[in-house]
């Protein structure tokens, strides 16, 4: 009896055994199977998916066999690794151990989005909307909802924004990148707040951030953000007004064509500084660190005006008598390429994920503190 008891049990080990050993050749064969796709595909994978449910349905989309034993084997081997959301790249050649790979190390596809110095607010929007990987989730929301949706209701959102490039993933909401943007801008304005000069004329940093925005819009020439920064600063301790064109168009919106016209500088909007004294109520565009670094440090010196020369520099002037001699030469005898501000530089594309097609920024006028 004992002896057919282990005999028994003999043959349960050999078959127990004969049954891992199928299972792992199994195992090991489907691990090594290549992906069947033709081209680079992506798979995406929504939030909430587990393993079993992607790789049933790769199998039904023809792409792998034998999910069962794939499944068994993530089972019992990477039962503790989650599996994160987003796209993940197929290509050929690719096996499904090399797919297990990417899973296990969350390499998600990303994409990227920049929003550009001087962009205003209605730009930041246009962009989020052309981005078929984010979720939109705020379209058709009025700029005082939209903020109100990202926690900061009684936020005017103009230059709130910090200009940089973001990255993210399929399923990523454009309130959360806006989130993002949102608490960048406010680390760096905090940072550079706290690097400013002691003589700075502002009450709060974001008094800091309307002058940057102005010096954004200036000028694109690094080497003269602190000099026209300087120019305004100097202005306003002699109770000057600042007569800055972009602060004029802002504040004619989407009446603006291009042709900034003298009735424009007299007209009477909470934005033009030919009319009202002091700063502009809110910022009129996005101001990167440099601007904003600037701002809080102008440079010091004694000129009062300045002129763009058509190739997106300026000539500073001290007085009235040289600035007007300034713009006879370089705004009434302007040359067929002038232009206010420098050439756009094409942002180079990301090397880790597809980048997104930005819209140009609009042109930007002559923009010129020419006060008569």
């Amino acid at each position: 009896m004992i002896r057919k008891i282990v005999v028994l049990l003999e043959i349960v080990v050999v078959l127990a055994g004969l049954t891992l050993g199928f299972a792992w050749w199994k195992q090991r064969e489907a691990l090594n199977q290549p992906l069947n796709v033709a081209g680079e595909q992506l798979l995406d994978v929504p939030a909430g998916s587990s393993p079993s449910g992607v790789l049933n349905r790769l199998q039904a989309d023809g792409v792998i066999k034998d999910a069962f034993w794939l499944r068994l084997y993530w089972r019992f081997n990477l039962a503790e690794q989650p599996l994160h959301s987003g796209e993940y790249r197929m290509s050929p050649g690719m096996d499904v151990q090399a797919l297990f790979g990417v899973w296990k190390r969350k390499e998600v596809v990303q994409y990227s989005l920049t929003l550009v110095e001087g962009w205003n607010f209605r730009q930041v929007r246009a962009a989020l909307a052309k981005q078929p990987k984010l979720e939109q989730t705020l379209a058709g929301l009025s700029d005082s909802e939209l903020m109100a949706r990202l926690g900061h209701a009684d936020v005017f959102p103009e230059g709130r924004f910090f200009p940089d490039t973001y990255r993210y993933v399929r399923g990523m909401t454009d309130a959360e990148l806006l989130k993002q943007a949102y608490n960048r801008l406010e680390d760096v304005l905090e940072e550079e707040w706290g690097k400013r000069a002691a003589d700075v004329p502002y009450t709060d940093p974001y008094q800091a951030l309307i002058m940057a925005s102005l010096v954004e819009k200036e000028t694109g020439v690094p080497r003269e953000r602190g000099e026209i920064a300087g120019v305004f600063v100097r202005r306003l301790g002699l109770g000057m007004l600042l007569q800055t064109d972009p602060t004029v168009i802002y504040g004619l919106g989407e009446r603006y064509n291009g042709k900034l016209t003298r009735a424009h500088l007299k007209e009477a909007t909470p934005y033009n500084t030919y009319v009202i004294a002091g700063l502009p109520p809110t910022p009129i565009a996005l101001a990167g660190r440099e601007a904003i670094h600037a701002a809080l440090n102008p440079v010091s010196g004694s000129s009062l005006y300045f002129v763009a020369k058509g190739d997106g520099s300026h000539v500073f002037s001290d007085d009235l008598d040289a600035h007007n001699a300034a713009v006879r030469e370089y705004q009434l005898k302007r040359r067929a390429d002038y232009r206010s501000s420098p050439a756009p530089v094409p942002v180079a594309p990301a090397a880790s994920g597809p980048t997104s097609t930005e819209p140009e920024p609009a042109a930007t006028p002559p923009s010129d503190s020419t006060s008569q």
